[in-house]
């Protein structure tokens, strides 16, 4: 089983701008002059879609506890850490060494989708 995730957005420049220039992430599938307009975007195993919608209301929904928490593991999350911060994206929550023996920082995503890059 691999799992694929589906974001909504709308702005879709501006998720391809996170996730290619942010998170490193390659655009695999643009379809950005298209009907409905779709982007498909990769870095390793990870699989993102992003399909334009009009905004939402309230984008707190997105965020945990009734939103979805979207965990990024990665090999060096100090790297990842440096990266995001030369982008000058901003950061939500700081690096942090987390008592069930992980390290992790956390941002929004361009949608406003909540990420957690963490170590493996």
């Amino acid at each position: 089983m691999v799992l694929r995730i589906e974001v909504f957005s709308s702005d879709l420049d501006a998720v391809v701008d996170f996730y290619t220039r942010v998170l490193l992430f390659s655009l695999d599938r643009d379809e950005r002059d298209a009907s409905p307009r779709y982007v498909a975007l990769r870095r390793g195993a990870v699989r993102l879609g992003a399909a334009e919608r009009h905004d939402i209301e309230h984008l707190g929904g997105r965020r945990p506890p009734t939103g979805t928490e979207i965990v990024l593991e990665v090999d060096d999350v100090r790297a990842e850490l440096a990266h995001v911060e030369e982008s000058g994206w901003p950061i939500e929550e700081a690096l942090q060494e987390r008592p069930w023996g992980l390290t992790d920082f956390r941002l929004l995503d361009a949608a406003g989708y909540y990420l957690r890059i963490t170590s493996r």
